[in-house]
């Protein structure tokens, strides 16, 4: 059976040599006086444990058995809520949530590391919490004092759950045609109806209560997403003093029967009449939402990078023991009957794709985190703004590209295997299964990309865009960097494909379309190039400290720069051939 065992070396060596995190949080109020670089260690060593050791174990069993319905409720795979209910005692829930209410308060920087080993060891258990950490982001910035109170000490503990209701039959990414509705009742409470599709951990056995955000529109709302309000809508109603009362008129139709992450349950709910709460203001509930939905889309990015590790994991073990055939330059072991196949040199390029975009995925999604930090807790008002830019810029680059370049990882981890990559028991294949749905859900990676060029590069000339090359060059352009010429090359690229791209799209609006999933992979390739650069750069200077570590990583980054940048070179071309051709066929012709 594969095990999983958390990348503690390479974490740290984001977090402390890389990105100096401890230096960072010292100097932001709210994060100095409770972490430090021993409290992160002692975290991630702990999480560590509890994802490989109690966690993992599941996921292949989770994934046999999966979610079952019956009579309107939910089960989880057998071993999940004796699992669930140990985690929850570490207060993994509520690791980066408010103090006030119960959280822990940990940085960003922190928790996407965790969030990486929980998907790493199990995607369909990990998704039932971080829906919940999501929820409580958004009851906390938007709620009122008096829901804040009541819901979220609860739900950073665990025992309360969170869900995120949006889609609905007849209505996906356009939200605007919701059919969900909203009556005021007497005592300042509303009245909801409607149903709601695809509600991951929308019921389940884990929790007492779950807490659902819904989507819906008041009477007198106006037309399209400007008429969408955002409710509070709990599975049981909630007595004065916190207590549970009563049901609340919410039910499960049914679960999805789906390609993978089987254990996690993905729902159909009713609404027939529910008690819920405003959250916000009135037909402003969109924007609320998203609060919610950014956290989401990072943390399925993350679920790219963690399915990545672990099909790497488990390609490398089979690669050094496997025996198929012999060097091409003679026998590297010549007292057994056959070579180990990673010897072959296909078999390195695969195993070293997938080691380069994991490693840069995490670099990454390290650089995302201390935006979201620096825009939280910085007491420097332009430094706030630069960060929070930066994270609007840089989510859709990190949902899409992490679970794009994940999925073809968790491909070339099952294709190590040959055959035994099709068998069910190596793991391989449920992580092919598992990780695509980070593709689809949360937006589309397709919509993720019309957000980065059409709303966060062209609609605004390209102003956070450059204040983030800005910083590439920045750190290109000091002396002795390792890639600097090839990095400088790659963000001219990048700039000139944009304000060519920002020229077109002004003659014909169906350049963003056609250019835009392109566009997201350069950016994507072109911004793993200066966090390469960067980990090289560590890498170079901390050499006698750990000769091994380092040499692999300095190999690792030549690999990236000579055999996967390059990728962008065929990325320009197409998008430089323009829209025409998506438009000469007919619809009844294809």
């Amino acid at each position: 059976m594969p095990e999983f065992n958390a990348p503690l070396r390479d974490m740290r060596f984001v977090l402390h040599e890389v990105f100096d995190a401890p230096t960072l949080w010292a100097r932001l109020p709210g994060l100095a006086d409770h972490v430090d670089a021993d409290t992160a260690d002692a975290i991630l060593q702990e999480a560590a444990k509890v994802t490989s050791q109690l966690i993992a174990p599941l996921n292949r069993s989770g994934d046999e058995e999966g979610a079952r319905w019956q009579a309107g409720k939910v089960s989880t795979p057998k071993g999940f809520k004796a699992a669930y209910d140990t985690y929850i005692e570490g207060g993994w829930v509520g690791l980066s949530g408010n103090p006030e209410f119960g959280g822990l308060g940990m940085p960003k920087m922190l928790a996407v590391q965790f969030e990486e080993m929980l998907y790493a060891a199990n995607s369909s258990f990990a998704l039932y919490s971080a829906l919940t950490s999501g929820a409580c982001l958004a009851i906390d910035a938007h709620a009122s004092p008096a829901l804040k109170s009541t819901y979220l000490p609860p739900m950073y503990e665990g025992r309360w759950a969170g869900s995120m209701c949006l889609t609905e039959a007849h209505s996906g990414t356009d939200l605007g045609i919701i059919r969900t509705r909203a009556e005021p009742r007497a005592d300042g409470s509303f009245s909801i109806s409607g149903s709601k599709i695809f509600i991951t951990g929308g019921d389940q056995d884990l929790t007492e209560n779950i807490v659902h955000l819904v989507l819906a529109k008041l009477p007198d709302a106006p037309a399209g997403p400007r008429g969408i309000s955002l409710f509070l809508v709990p599975k049981v109603l909630v007595n004065d003093d916190g207590s549970l009362a009563e049901a609340n008129a919410v039910s499960c139709g049914s679960i999805e029967h789906k390609m993978g992450i089987k254990a996690s349950a993905t729902c159909v709910i009713n609404f027939d009449g529910a008690r819920g709460w405003l959250i916000g203001e009135a037909n402003k509930g969109l924007a609320a939402m998203f609060t919610m939905m950014n956290y989401e889309r990072l943390s399925i990015g993350i679920q790219g990078i963690g399915c990545a590790e672990t099909s790497y994991q488990n390609a490398r073990t089979y690669a050094r023991e496997r025996l198929q055939g012999r060097a091409s330059n003679g026998a590297v072991a010549p007292d057994k009957m056959a070579d180990p196949i990673i010897v072959h040199p296909d078999v390195r390029r695969m195993l070293l794709s997938i080691k380069a975009m994991t490693e840069g995925g995490r670099a990454f999604a390290s650089y995302v985190g201390q935006q979201l930090d620096l825009s939280k807790y910085s007491t420097d008002p332009q430094e706030q703004q630069d960060a929070s830019a930066l994270v609007a810029l840089l989510t859709p680059v990190a949902k899409a590209f992490f679970t794009d370049t994940g999925l073809d990882s968790c491909v070339l981890g099952q294709q190590v295997f040959g055959g035994h990559g099709y068998i069910r028991e190596w793991g391989q294949e449920q992580l092919v299964r598992d990780v695509r749905i980070a593709q689809i859900y949360e937006g589309t990676n397709g919509i993720q990309a019309l957000d980065l060029l059409g709303r966060k590069v062209i609609a605004n000339g390209g102003v956070a865009l450059r204040l983030f090359t800005a910083q590439m060059r920045e750190f290109a352009e000091q002396p002795d960097k390792p890639y600097a010429r090839q990095l400088l090359q790659a963000v001219q690229q990048l700039e000139d494909l944009s304000d060519w791209l920002q020229a077109r799209a002004k003659a014909d609006p169906n350049e963003i379309g056609a250019a835009s999933v392109e566009y997201l992979q350069v950016f994507g390739y072109v911004a793993y190039a200066w966090l390469w650069a960067r980990m090289a750069d560590v890498a170079q200077r901390s050499m006698p400290d750990d000769p091994d570590f380092y040499a692999a990583k300095l190999a690792t980054a030549k690999f990236y720069f000579n055999r996967l940048l390059p990728r962008t070179a065929s990325l320009e071309q197409s998008i430089r051939a323009g829209c025409e051709s998506l438009f000469e066929l007919d619809a009844a012709s294809f």
